[in-house]
């Protein structure tokens, strides 16, 4: 994509592996991560993790569907991006998990979103930012709770 995306961080006190499982933890992310209203995992690799996955979403303009198709190509965390379909046209994101020195875990996020739909350039950063933003939260949130 030629767009530009969002990255962010976050410090969670948790060890990098327990977040790792959390992030995969696809079907509770409607308890957890804002605006997720539904996950169905299509597919799994032979280790058990999600592979292609639809969700639907309240993107605060209107209720989303789309399907993320995941890879396990990072050392420290796992990407994904989307199929072309009638809300999203391309998307792009990943988590990264770095083992903190002192203890606990650096989460940085990065996405990028190209919706189907028309969207000012300015309200879709600001969108994408807040999207970020909430799932750095609502991850350090729940992994800081077990």
């Amino acid at each position: 994509m030629t767009m530009e995306g969002t990255v962010q961080s976050i410090e969670v006190s948790s060890d990098a592996q327990t977040i790792y499982e959390i992030a995969l933890d696809l079907d509770a992310y409607p308890e957890w991560a804002t605006g997720v209203k539904e996950v169905e995992i299509e597919e799994e690799d032979e280790y058990g993790r999600p592979v292609r996955v639809s969700f639907v979403a309240d993107a605060m303009i209107k209720e989303i569907t789309y399907t993320l198709l995941y890879r396990y190509d990072l050392d420290d965390g796992f990407s994904w991006s989307a199929e072309p379909g009638a809300d999203i046209r391309a998307m792009e994101g990943s988590y990264r998990f770095t083992d903190l020195e002192e203890g606990g875990t650096e989460v940085l996020y990065a996405l990028k979103v190209d919706p189907a739909f028309t969207v000012p350039g300015f309200l879709r950063r600001q969108a994408e930012k807040q999207i970020v933003s909430n799932a750095l939260r609502g991850l350090k949130k729940r992994a800081e709770a077990i």
